[in-house]
């Protein structure tokens, strides 16, 4: 029940995502992003993320040059599921000067 959802980015996101339509209890694509300083750092996140069963794909913004790695997973869309593997990201990224900043999914509605 999304109403279980605590009341924080994490939750909110989790409501929208179920709102949309989506099950919920079915595994769905969610792209974490995760901001990097600079070039190096952000194929460097992409290196160590891959092995750890995320498909990253690096951005960099054509209005500000910032660098972006998303790092993709097929994962049951729960609050505790979202927490850890954002904490995951950290653990990762933090080793190159980057930080996970936040997720998002189409969900898995038709």
């Amino acid at each position: 029940m999304t109403a279980d959802y605590p009341n924080d980015p994490d939750g909110d996101s989790l409501r929208q995502v179920a709102g949309s339509g989506s099950d919920m209890a079915v595994p769905m694509v969610i792209d974490f992003s995760v901001a990097a300083p600079d070039e190096a750092s952000a194929r460097a996140v992409a290196s160590a993320a891959e092995p750890r069963g995320f498909d990253p794909s690096i951005y960099q913004s054509p209005d500000n040059g910032s660098w972006n790695v998303y790092c993709s997973k097929s994962m049951l869309a729960t609050y505790a599921g979202v927490v850890a593997t954002r904490a995951e990201l950290n653990d990762i990224a933090g080793a190159f000067g980057a930080t996970c900043d936040g997720w998002a999914s189409f969900g898995n509605s038709r």
